[in-house]
């Protein structure tokens, strides 16, 4: 890659976003095309083209989307395929229109059948029907991983796509409501500990197992695919090691400090019983994670503390 190329960064105040932006920067790439959510509706179509065709970057990469945890999920499911779908496909075709010569985009785990073998292998695409908790979401990310692919078979661009699994760290979304399983587990012990609560009650049995990827190791991966993934299909991201929710809540709950018990609730959906990627294919092209999920989880904890707890014991 050319330090001097132009990158548009979709979706660059978001968790993943942002550690993308960090990560180009700090191997020197700093001709970046950023634009707000207020400077640039990615649901509008004719600003998505018209945006696209001034600036014309070289590379693209999609960190753009509506996200959520399983309850968000399940609330707001026509939300959730309606507007991811109308954001890739603008920027999808738009960069495509444009002449954009790479386009990188995000997919999810989840987009891989519910009762899939573990660990998931490439292959396993689409050989059955996504866990129903996030099925809207899954499809719209099915959409534009197959937009992107017939991109590259029809018109010869490099629209990839990568795999990664479940993301966490520093920028995350903590808001009760619609945060994903770690972020949530960390404010509502954090919460309770100041409170003095005796228990903290956590949805589904706490035995389905996942997998965890900071987001400085998926921002790595960026990079790397950018760099060198220029193939047809897509290459799943993660850590090739997975954890049970129950030992992930015990971890946050010793981290945290509170000293109350995990009720797990066996009334509330687990989703997946497993979602464990088989990332053999990526490290055996060269990339490997680096961020263990203690040290993450450590450095999620220190971000809530001062931009997010902080900020709320203030107000």
């Amino acid at each position: 890659m050319d330090e001097r190329a132009r990158i548009y960064v979709a979706g660059h105040t978001g968790m993943v976003g942002a550690a993308v932006v960090r990560r180009l920067r700090s191997a020197g790439y700093d001709n970046l095309a950023l634009r707000t959510r207020a400077e640039l509706d990615l649901t509008d179509q004719v600003a998505v083209r018209e945006f696209m065709a001034k600036e014309r970057p070289a590379y693209v990469v999609d960190c753009a989307a509506r996200v959520g945890g399983i309850k968000a999920n399940m609330t707001f499911p026509a939300e959730f395929l309606y507007e991811n779908l109308q954001i890739q496909n603008n920027l999808i075709w738009s960069a495509k229109e444009a002449g954009v010569g790479t386009f990188l985009f995000l997919g999810s785990s989840c987009i891989y059948p519910r009762g899939c073998p573990q660990p998931m292998r490439e292959e396993f695409f689409m050989t059955g029907r996504p866990e129903p908790t996030n099925e809207a979401y899954a499809y719209a990310k099915i959409a534009g991983m197959k937009l992107c692919e017939y991109i590259h078979a029809e018109f010869g661009r490099n629209f990839v796509s990568c795999m990664p699994t479940n993301i966490y760290g520093e920028g995350d979304n903590f808001d009760a409501g619609t945060s994903h399983v770690i972020p949530a587990l960390v404010r509502r012990m954090h919460e309770a500990r100041e409170a003095g609560a005796c228990e903290v009650v956590i949805w589904g049995t706490g035995d389905s197992r996942r997998e965890f990827l900071h987001v400085d190791d998926l921002a790595d991966a960026v990079l790397w695919l950018l760099r060198h993934h220029r193939a047809r299909g897509f290459l799943n991201v993660g850590t090739g090691q997975d954890i049970s929710v129950r030992e992930l809540a015990e971890r946050i709950r010793r981290l945290v400090g509170f000293e109350g018990c995990l009720v797990f609730d066996a009334s509330k959906p687990d989703g997946m019983p497993r979602k464990l990627l088989d990332v053999s294919a990526l490290h055996e092209s060269g990339w490997h994670h680096r961020i263990e999920v203690d040290e993450g989880l450590r450095r999620t904890y220190d971000w809530y503390l001062t931009h997010v707890a902080g900020v709320a014991a203030t107000v």
